[in-house]
Order: C-alpha cells, then sequence, then structure tokens
C-alpha cells in the first residue's frame, strides 16, 4: 500500500478520534486501536517482499537460517510490543505500557539466547 494511502488512513482516524473524544470517549479509543491495527495489518502484509530480499541475502553469504528467523522474531515482537504499549498508553495506563514493554524485553533477550551464545563462543575460539 502507498504510504500516502496509509497516512490518509491515520489522519482520518486522528480526526474521527478526536471529534469522537468529546461526544463518544468510549467509542473514541476503539476507533483508535481499529485504526492502528489496520495500519499495522496493511504495513505487516507489504513486508512480504523485504523478508524475501533478507532470505536471498542470507543464502548468497551462505549464513544459517535460523539466525534470520530469530532476527525477524525479534523485529517482530519489537514492533507488536511497542503497538501494544502505544495503545495503553493512549488508554491512560502508562503503568501497563510499561510493563508490557518489560515483558517485550524479556521475550527479546530469551530469543537473542542462542546468539549471543554463538558469538560469545566463536570468539573464546578466537582467544588464544
Amino acid at each position: 500500500m502507498h504510504i500516502f494511502q496509509l497516512v490518509g488512513i491515520g489522519m482520518t482516524a486522528t480526526v474521527l478520534v478526536s471529534v469522537l473524544r468529546e461526544h463518544a470517549p468510549q467509542f473514541a479509543m476503539l476507533v483508535s486501536i481499529l485504526a492502528g491495527i489496520v495500519l499495522l495489518t496493511l504495513v505487516v502484509q507489504n513486508m512480504d517482499g523485504v523478508v524475501q530480499s533478507l532470505t536471498g541475502l542470507a543464502d548468497a553469504a551462505k549464513l544459517d537460517h535460523g539466525f534470520l528467523t530469530t532476527v525477524l522474531r525479534i523485529i517482530g515482537i519489537a514492533y507488536i510490543v511497542e503497538f501494544a504499549a502505544q495503545v495503553a498508553r493512549d488508554a491512560g495506563e502508562g503503568s501497563l505500557a510499561g510493563k508490557i514493554e518489560l515483558a517485550g524485553k524479556v521475550g527479546i533477550i530469551i530469543l537473542a539466547m542462542p546468539i549471543i551464545t554463538d558469538v560469545v563462543e566463536s570468539l573464546v575460539h578466537l582467544l588464544p
């Protein structure tokens, strides 16, 4: 989807949420969440080309696809956690947003541990 269409959806939702917030605040939050989900879905659908390009580069460099998969999962977690934390902040739940971000960081560390372990082991083998 073209960037102007994405921005158009975002701006339309912003105006709609601003108007609804004065008259029906309960619907304003729902419209905001729905617009965010629509935008996130449209952007994720366009990521297929990026993933294919990265896969081609990994093949050319003879990299293990496990590393690429892990990095893509980490990126996905980061975006999803950021989206969820922003929704929580929009709802006035800053404390909950912080906990969502902490959970995401822990998840990223758990996923990254095999890569970190491999790098440290490689460094140990290089040292005399």
